[in-house]
């Protein structure tokens, strides 16, 4: 025999919410300490206008909420169809996002879609400028010192034959793919290969200019794996960190990056390198040692990066793409930080359109 299958009570999901709050739900704190209306006129600029011409079909889902959606989707490092999935299953998601259980959940496609408005224009790189335009005024980046490093996001792997590899690196698409417009889209020709420390990556990097005192990203660049760190140096510093102390690992050593930080009157501690029958001294390893304790700082942006946010790996193909998935994760990661820090953005105050 059946048992009979328990009713659903008119305030059930109300009590679920509740216990959930009472259990800390850290995208209830998001909510409470970040007012996303700030981004509404950029993202109206980005989207166009609101208004419709017709009232025929569904009614287009609301900027913020699909903002929201991306913001979600960079915390917990989901695909598209994961994140759809997520939204339908999760109470948690669905507050964040003010949709209730009768309300549509964008799709797969739909997520796709917005998200890849934003790979043109750098429209990613206005949505991180606007949020940080805002953390400056707050007072939360203090301007005592800056950190630059860079962290790989890994891409899918591809499987191509020697002779395409070759073709690729010469900047020439192989002329089978050309032929196979379905292989061609699935092919990256932006990601590059490189082994350090006797592990091989495939794909991008992320150059971050972070202040040293909040550890909060400034600035940032997008390039290929093999990019070597110190070639985005000169365009992640500018004259406004003049009198700041740099502090970066030996990597950023050498003629030229010492020029760029002088040309901006930033004060040099990066660290020294020693060379083949040219070893460190022991007052050179000390010093080292003792800048070490600063430039750490920046390991804690890439490891809540890689841990609270479930890793760098990027789904999607091509370095216009991976632009925005860098571009959103590091905004995540200021805004995230930013409620470490104790901030509580200001109501009403809304980013500029930046044409």
């Amino acid at each position: 025999m059946n048992k009979k299958q328990p009713t659903r009570g008119l305030f059930d999901e109300y009590h679920v919410l509740d216990k959930l709050s009472k259990l800390k739900d850290p995208l209830e704190k998001l909510s409470s300490k970040i007012d996303f209306e700030m981004f509404r006129p950029l993202l109206e600029s980005i989207y166009g206008n609101t208004d419709r011409k017709s009232n025929a079909g569904a009614k287009p889902y609301d900027y913020i909420m699909m903002f929201k959606v991306l913001i979600l989707q960079r915390l917990y490092n989901m695909s598209d169809e994961q994140t759809e999935f997520q939204i339908n299953d999760r109470l948690t998601f669905r507050r964040f996002l003010n949709l209730e259980l009768g309300h549509r959940v964008p799709d797969t496609n739909t997520i796709w879609n917005f998200r890849e408005k934003l790979k043109t224009d750098n429209n990613e790189k206005k949505l991180f400028d606007c949020f940080y335009k805002k953390l400056s005024e707050s007072g939360l980046v203090i301007g005592e010192g800056k950190l630059v490093d860079a962290s790989f996001h890994e891409a899918p792997r591809q499987r191509n034959t020697r002779e395409e590899n070759a073709q690729v690196k010469q900047g020439e698409v192989p002329d089978n793919w050309k032929e196979n417009p379905h292989k061609l889209s699935h092919k990256d020709i932006d990601a590059d290969w490189v082994k350090k420390n006797n592990e091989t990556f495939y794909g991008y990097k992320n150059h971050i200019k972070a202040d040293e005192r909040s550890k909060l990203i400034d600035d940032y660049a997008v390039t290929s794996a093999s990019v070597h760190d110190s070639q985005t140096l000169e365009e992640l510093l500018t004259t406004e960190d003049k009198g700041q102390d740099l502090h970066a690992d030996s990597a950023y050593t050498g003629p030229n990056q010492e020029a760029t930080i002088n040309k901006v009157g930033m004060n040099n501690q990066v660290h020294e390198k020693g060379y083949r029958n040219k070893p460190l001294t022991a007052e050179q390893r000390e010093s080292n040692r003792k800048k070490s304790k600063k430039r750490a700082r920046v390991e804690h942006i890439f490891g809540f990066i890689e841990n609270s946010m479930n890793g760098t790996y990027i789904r999607t193909i091509g370095k216009h793409r991976a632009k925005v998935i860098i571009g959103l994760t590091n905004l995540v990661y200021n805004i995230f930080r930013s409620i470490q820090l104790g901030l509580n953005m200001l109501k009403g105050e809304v980013c500029p359109i930046v044409k």
